[in-house]
């Protein structure tokens, strides 16, 4: 199973999270009970849960009313939740939730310059921001999403000022910026504060990859969670769940034109980048400035590798730039690694077959290439005929021959 989970219309706050995930099936009294038990130690508080209409979408609104029992310190909101018990919060939600609260302690300790244990809620009220953690967290592992691929895509942050204890400020407000600093974010489209910080701090949390698009998906549901402003276009969060048969991974890519580059420094330069980490080398003759003939060297890595590669892709080739596509999402089939043993005038030799599979199809069968190849220096046969031997030799044990 895959989830989406979309802030692109009108960002995201805690409690269109919930909401969302209602919409999904979770438990509206347990999420409740939930809330209102531990928020009732840092506040008092009232929560109404509902259907409404958001320009003519259909959503679920939960509506969070608190008011603190005073300002708190970051470690002391830790010490306060470890002592609450409750029987539909186990251990993986609480730590789920402790997380989230030490994105926005992090964001805050960073945004002021000082450190956590001097951090204070007050611009994100405790009690308001522990029912929107708590209860965030009690549905999303009810409906067993923790274990599920989590796609974010981009974040609309909307725009204009917003009020603060230190003054009238932008929007975003800094420990929103704080927290997504490795997101895809936009302005817009109105002048309201769309993103909260604990919006932020819940989808860091729960996304394990943001992409600019969708991937594929089939069977889909849809959860949409409102938010309390009046828009002149649908305020809501929504949540998509769905089956993928082509798993994806992530992967950047790396580019820079060349033009005053040998072939053989090229030649040279493919083997050295696949030994620096990169998945694949395309190089492509095109034109450069001035009408000149060059390459475009292209490179797939993994996003923990973007940096070694480029330092690589630099100091063997001598360029001044490296262009970097970061977020690109590729859709893969499954691969599977199969030693196939083949005879071949007498001589018997192992050679692992690579097979691509989707679901419960084969779509791809490819002998090893450098197997094959010592395979063909060793018997003197062409290294095509060695190929088609190992296609059939793999054939014949799928046919239990």
């Amino acid at each position: 199973m895959v989830v989406i989970i979309d802030p692109q219309n009108t960002g995201i706050a805690g409690n269109m999270v919930i909401g969302a995930l209602l919409d999904l099936g979770a438990d509206v009294e347990g999420v409740r009970d939930v809330m209102e038990y531990y928020a009732s130690y840092f506040g008092d508080i009232i929560i109404k849960i509902n259907k409404v209409k958001k320009s003519g979408i259909q959503a679920t609104y939960v509506d969070i009313k608190c008011e603190d029992k005073g300002v708190i310190r970051y470690d002391e909101l830790l010490e306060r939740l470890d002592k609450i018990k409750h029987e539909k919060v186990p251990e993986n939600v609480l730590e789920f939730s402790k997380k989230v609260f030490r994105t926005l302690a992090e964001a805050e300790a960073q945004v002021h310059g000082t450190s956590l244990k001097k951090v204070h809620f007050h611009e994100v009220g405790a009690a308001d921001a522990v029912a929107d953690i708590l209860g965030t967290a009690y549905c999303f592992h009810q409906l067993k999403l923790d274990s599920e691929k989590i796609y974010g895509m981009p974040v609309a942050l909307g725009g204009g000022r917003i009020e603060s204890q230190h003054g009238s400020l932008p929007v975003p407000a800094p420990a929103t910026l704080e927290i997504l600093k490795n997101v895809p974010i936009f302005g817009g489209p109105v002048n309201y504060e769309l993103t909260t910080p604990t919006g932020a701090a819940l989808l860091v949390n729960m996304v394990d990859e943001f992409s600019e698009f969708y991937p594929l998906l089939t069977s889909r549901k849809v959860g949409y969670g409102a938010g309390k402003l009046e828009l002149s276009f649908p305020n809501i969060l929504r949540i998509l769940v769905g089956d993928s048969q082509v798993p994806t991974d992530q992967v950047t890519i790396l580019e820079t034109n060349l033009d005053n580059v040998t072939g053989e420094v090229l030649g040279h330069s493919f083997k050295s980048l696949m030994d620096a980490g990169a998945l694949d080398v395309i190089i492509i003759p095109t034109i450069t400035k001035k009408n000149r003939p060059g390459h475009l060297l292209r490179v797939i890595v993994k996003p923990g590798d973007c940096d070694v590669v480029s330092e690589a892709i630099i100091r063997e080739t001598g360029t001044l730039g490296v262009r970097v596509l970061p977020y690109v999402h590729r859709n893969i089939a499954e691969r599977k690694i199969l030693p196939i043993e083949v005879d071949i005038a007498g001589i018997k030799r192992k050679i692992r077959i690579k097979v691509g599979v989707m679901g419960e199809e084969i779509v791809s069968v490819r002998p090893e290439y450098e197997d094959a190849r010592k395979m063909a220096d060793e018997t003197e046969v062409p290294l095509k005929e060695v190929m088609r031997r190992a296609d059939e030799a793999f054939k014949r044990m799928l046919d239990g021959e």
